[in-house]
């Protein structure tokens, strides 16, 4: 059975799964990704996720690779254009990564831009299908914070420089349509209020939130607004990095290169945000691995079904190193969740609300 589409905006049609590509260029090799892209095109996914700053852990040295890798695939399979959707990210302000425009310090218009035609360069693409911004430019608590400080907030790249940036990307062919990604409630609003009085200002289409058993904060606030105002959500990280596959947990602690293994003391965004020294953590992944065996799924399917289920969820992004894994996805397309099923997975909810924020 093919993966279903969703009308993600007019003329844009994605894949209910969405192959996320952080780990291309770390984790897999050229020929390992194109693989993985292969099998993933022939089952009917046509929506890909990347960002400038992939792969990850981020390194100077490997910057770009995985929108390389991807964009190669594209042109030596030699396929049509309009028959997959490219969707990447431009990074927000970090003081980390001085590889990428000095920080990059800001994601004023000069940023924006540069973001867009190198990614074109690396995509080996006249446009890219959605354009987003991976985090804000103002402070917000995120990456596993989950409590608002007003004293860490400071002087921010306005919502209507880049706006403008993005609107003059549209206009000349660059982009097609713009998308957010790790916002708020009042973000989202505030990008669409700006939008609304100027014409040439493009609406966003589309938020990429975490969404997971493990993160629901979703719906605590942005739902709404992506509700009243048609915005759809891309669910990134719904295996919560793998952690609800329940590999983890085999008496071996999981295979060596399992990324939070592979990576152990070196990815601190990863292992702060899913962290197996949590006992609330584990108590909850340990009761959502239980309903996948009572019921006889695979805790892969319950994971992705429940994100699927969601009305507001236009594409599930997930990542794969192994065709295996690619595979386990792909079967959850099939899975429906009982609503038996739903309100245990409720009911964990209620015990454990949203360990890995």
């Amino acid at each position: 059975m093919a993966v279903p589409l969703f009308n993600l905006a007019l003329d844009l049609s994605v894949s209910r799964l969405c192959l996320g590509t952080m780990t291309f260029g770390e984790q897999n090799s050229v020929s390992e990704s194109f693989r993985l892209l292969d099998h993933a095109f022939d089952a009917g996914i046509n929506f890909f996720d990347s960002a400038e700053m992939y792969p990850v852990p981020q390194r100077a040295d490997t910057q770009g690779r995985s929108e390389e890798y991807l964009g190669r695939w594209v042109r030596d399979r030699k396929i049509p254009r309009d028959r997959v959707v490219l969707a990447t990210k431009v990074s927000g302000p970090s003081g980390q990564m001085t590889w990428i425009r000095d920080g990059p310090k800001c994601l004023d218009a000069w940023n924006i831009s540069k973001a867009i035609d190198n990614s074109l360069l690396r995509l080996r693409t006249d446009y890219i299908d959605l354009f987003q911004i991976h985090w804000p430019d103002r402070y917000v608590p995120m990456f596993g914070e989950f409590e608002y400080d007003p004293t860490h907030q400071y002087s921010a790249i306005t919502i209507e420089e880049q706006l403008e940036a993005l609107g003059r990307a549209v206009a000349s062919g660059k982009i097609r349509y713009v998308g957010l990604s790790n916002e708020t409630p009042y973000g989202v609003m505030k990008y669409l209020h700006v939008a609304e009085r100027v014409p040439s200002y493009p609406k966003v289409v589309s938020v990429q939130n975490c969404y997971s058993l493990l993160c629901r904060t979703f719906d605590s606030g942005v739902a709404e607004c992506c509700h009243h105002e048609r915005i759809s959500l891309l669910a990134y990280s719904p295996l919560a990095m793998g952690i609800l596959s329940g590999k983890y947990f085999l008496p071996d602690g999981g295979p060596p290169d399992a990324r939070l293994n592979l990576f152990k003391g070196r990815y601190s965004e990863g292992e702060s945000r899913y962290n197996l020294s949590n006992s609330i953590v584990t108590a909850a992944i340990m009761g959502y691995l239980k309903i996948a065996g009572k019921y006889g799924l695979h805790p892969v399917a319950l994971a992705i079904a429940f994100v699927l289920r969601h009305p507001l969820v236009a594409s599930a992004i997930f990542g794969a190193t192994k065709r295996r894994q690619l595979e386990e996805v792909l079967d959850a397309c099939n899975v429906e969740l009982s609503p038996e099923i739903v309100a245990e997975i409720n009911q964990i909810h209620a015990n454990y609300p949203n360990p890995c924020p």
